[in-house]
């Protein structure tokens, strides 16, 4: 499967040969879907071991032939709908896929999760089982977002709602790690997504975080607003979940409908055929570029191990994308470079000291 498209680069061990945890119950479409997406992968890269987690005869019911040597089935006979309560469920059913696809990474067994379910029981899950960085206080999952400069690293898009400042300033640090290890940024700029330019504009965690950033050694740039991202303001841009999970959502939307639109055009007669086969190879060309399955899915930062957490929707195209990326990311050893990276800048963890000595004072 070729990921030239997604400026995919892995600064480690690319031949290390890793092992990739895929939660099979997971996901609007699964089983189905996830496990012929998985073990189509599979076949195509015998270096990447997959294990698929599921119930066992649902899974098979979805196998043609007999299985590729690197794939093996683990079982877990529970799950957790899309319905649920995610922290509850998590905590409630111990034998649920996803737990056990991450206790696999505990348990050095994996290397990788990759997961198209819920997305908070896929964070809840990460955090029961794996746990969190020293030195982070929420994880947050980390997007790429498509431009004509290349992508950008958009953070946090849905792990943690009623981000502080803090919370902030430490996702600007680790999508930074993740923007110079995966994306090959030798030096990336980091802005904040805020309601304007000015730096005194903006939630009061906004401008707490721009007064943490101002004093680390990152390429901070100060506030973007909604309109400048197709423009690429920066490699990493910095926001609350809620804003990120808007604004991912908005871009697929339009983009969606602006094809639609496109579509329709172009079967009006009696030009809009002809003018189809003129503008064919470009429109071509700019829907590849817009296609967010190619970019698999969003990685987990912030916990001790390698998640990655794609669309509910997806079908076997985008989990195939996700598991390579996955395994990319498994081998470009992201948790560890994030963990040394603030192992050797001590202002996070001790800002964090302050605040929860402060919240223990007052509470």
């Amino acid at each position: 499967m070729d990921l030239a498209g997604l400026s995919l680069r892995i600064d480690g061990d690319e031949h290390r040969r890793v092992r990739v945890a895929v939660d099979a119950m997971g996901g609007d479409h699964a089983p189905a879907e996830i496990v012929v997406g998985a073990v189509t992968w599979a076949g195509e890269h015998p270096e990447t071991d997959v294990l698929l987690v599921g119930d066992e005869p649902r899974m098979r019911e979805h196998l043609v032939g007999d299985l590729p040597r690197n794939v093996t089935l683990i079982q877990a006979s529970e799950s957790v709908a899309m319905h649920e309560h995610p922290a509850a469920a998590v905590r409630r059913k111990r034998e649920a896929s996803i737990n056990v696809a991450m206790r696999l990474v505990r348990e050095r067994r994996a290397d990788a999760v990759v997961t198209a379910g819920h997305t908070g029981a896929g964070v809840a899950s990460a955090i029961l089982h794996l746990g969190r960085l020293r030195g982070v206080d929420r994880p947050a999952l980390a997007v790429q977002m498509v431009t004509d400069k290349g992508p950008f690293v958009l953070l946090d898009i849905g792990a943690t709602t009623d981000s502080t400042g803090l919370n902030l300033a430490q996702y600007a640090r680790m999508g930074t790690i993740f923007a110079q290890r995966v994306l090959g940024v030798v030096e990336p700029s980091v802005a904040l997504l805020s309601i304007g330019e000015e730096g005194g504009k903006g939630e009061a965690r906004v401008q707490e975080a721009t007064s943490l950033l101002k004093e680390t050694d990152l390429r901070f740039l100060g506030n973007v607003e909604g309109k400048d991202l197709p423009a690429h303001p920066a490699d990493v841009i910095v926001c609350d979940a809620s804003v990120g999970n808007v604004t991912i959502k908005f871009f697929e939307g339009l983009s969606s409908h602006i094809f639609g639109l496109l579509r329709a055009e172009f079967r009006r007669p009696p030009f809009g055929p002809l003018g189809y086969l003129f503008m064919r190879p470009g429109l071509q060309r700019i829907r590849k570029r817009f296609d967010y399955e190619r970019f698999g899915g969003a990685p987990l930062l912030g916990v001790r191990g390698t998640v990655l957490i794609t669309h509910g929707r997806a079908k076997r195209r985008m989990v195939a994308y996700a598991v390579e990326v996955g395994a990319a990311a498994a081998r470009a050893r992201i948790p560890e470079r994030i963990s040394a990276a603030l192992a050797a800048d001590p202002a996070p963890a001790a800002a964090d000291g302050v605040v929860r000595a402060v919240a223990a004072a007052e509470g």
